[in-house]
């Protein structure tokens, strides 16, 4: 096999010409398919990214309370606090689920006035010294300090439309957790730059400054969320943090959680209205005592991201294939017109005892390695390339949530680069299948007898 090989470069060194034509050839084919997976992996993937800063997490878990009506014909009401700040925490750690960070935060929805102009904002209320959090947010002016009481953060856009400063006093109309109005002062501690029309509303300030104003018990809040290493594992986290809190709840009839199997069954295409449906006020059947835990994830939220990944590595995948076949009638061809050019000389080589069996592999190894060849200098310009366009700023508004802080960026899969070269092997061996089996075939007598 090694002789073989060792036989197969010394070949591709003859016909420079028309191997460089057909390794360009494969280069451009693999430089356009990397590019394309590289780019809508990471387009998509920087979708996904803002959308799970705007929910909270991956894996989502809020603590709702049932309040019945306070009157004969009145409704009941849904609280969302959890009152417990470190249960939840404590069974995921317990679980051995594998995270990059968790957050504890409160939201409330309001408008910020000033000098007679409002704007509609979605507070959350973090922990400002959340390092990932810091790490997102692209300061304009001000600085993020969890010292400065009511301080508020606020996107770029609301502060130009209400021509706000860092420094400027505002009023925060808002409602309690109970549903009562509220109002509090706040400072333009800072402005971020919004990315997208997604985070344009998002606003933060210090977690204990919101609950004091919407009226949050001590040391509770509204959502925990996980931020988890391996995105795909969401569905199996959600489960299994279901499944512990339901062996808790089976010992204290004031601990509830939802159920995923009811969701499917209800709403199988859509797992996150199946749950809303479970803790649905309007519904007195519904009602529960204590605390009901509701647990989602972000493809149960939002179905149609995971649908645009499959998508996207569908299309990138039968780009590949197209691209591939068009190749690979190239390489027939030229290996046709080997098999022809060389026929003496394969016969010199069965005559001094090469097996038939070693004369295809001979054809087979060289084309392969000449495809492998083209294949790898393909990745690397695309990685090059790639590398060159991530630094290019790009301040296209309808791109805006695509993008990471302003570029484009990249993401290629090891595993997707393996499969395309396992997949570029096979069809090389496919394409070259016929020329080899003729040059294994071929007598010594009859090929050097052949006039060329």
């Amino acid at each position: 096999m090694k002789g073989s090989i060792n036989f197969s470069l010394k070949n591709l060194t003859r016909q420079k010409r028309r191997n460089a034509v057909l390794v360009v050839a494969i280069a451009f084919g693999f430089f356009v398919v990397t590019a394309i997976d590289g780019l809508t992996t990471g387009l998509v993937g920087n979708l996904e990214n803002q959308i799970t800063q705007l929910v909270g997490g991956n894996v989502i878990c809020e603590g709702l309370e049932w309040i019945p009506p306070s009157t004969e014909n009145g409704k009941a009401q849904i609280v969302n606090i959890v009152r417990d700040r470190n249960y939840v925490k404590d069974l995921v750690d317990e679980l051995g689920i594998k995270y990059d960070y968790y957050s504890c935060f409160t939201m409330s929805g309001g408008q910020i006035i000033f000098n007679g102009k409002k704007s509609i904002v979605q507070v959350y209320g973090r922990d400002l010294d959340e390092k990932h959090l810091r790490d997102s947010m692209q300061l304009v002016s001000g600085t993020i300090d969890s010292s400065i009481p009511n301080g508020l953060i606020i996107s770029d856009k609301i502060a130009n439309s209400m021509n706000l400063q860092v420094g400027d006093d505002v009023i925060f109309t808002t409602s309690t957790v109970y549903g009562q109005g509220a109002v509090a002062d706040m400072k333009i501690a800072a402005i971020m730059k919004s990315n997208s029309f997604v985070n344009t509303m998002q606003s933060y300030c210090d977690i204990e400054d919101l609950n004091r104003i919407v009226e949050m018990p001590e040391g509770s809040y509204s959502m925990f969320s996980l931020y988890l290493r391996d995105k795909n594992q969401q569905t199996k986290a959600a489960v299994a943090l279901e499944n512990r809190i339901r062996q808790d709840a089976e010992k204290d009839p004031e601990l509830n959680v939802t159920s995923r199997v009811q969701a499917m069954k209800t709403n199988p295409t859509n797992i996150g209205m199946g749950i809303e449906k479970q803790v649905d006020s309007r519904k007195p059947e519904n009602e529960w005592k204590g605390v009901m835990y509701a647990i989602e994830t972000l493809y149960d939220e939002i179905p149609q991201i995971k649908t645009v990944m499959n998508i996207v590595h569908i299309v990138a995948t039968t780009i590949l294939i197209v691209i591939l076949l068009i190749v690979m009638i190239g390489v027939a061809n030229t290996y046709r017109m080997v098999l022809y050019e060389r026929i003496r000389e394969i016969g010199t080589m069965r005559a001094l005892g090469m097996t038939g069996k070693d004369t295809k592999k001979v054809f087979t190894s060289e084309a392969v390695m000449l495809c492998i060849i083209g294949a790898v200098a393909g990745l690397i310009l695309a990685i090059i390339a790639m590398g060159i366009i991530h630094l290019i700023p790009v301040s296209n508004e309808a791109l805006s949530l695509f993008l990471e802080k302003g570029h484009f960026s990249f993401k290629v899969s090891v595993g997707t680069v393996i499969l395309q070269y396992v997949l570029l092997i096979v069809l090389t061996s496919w394409a070259v299948r016929g020329s080899a089996k003729k040059a294994a075939q071929l007598s010594p007598a009859e090929a050097l007898r052949t006039i060329k």
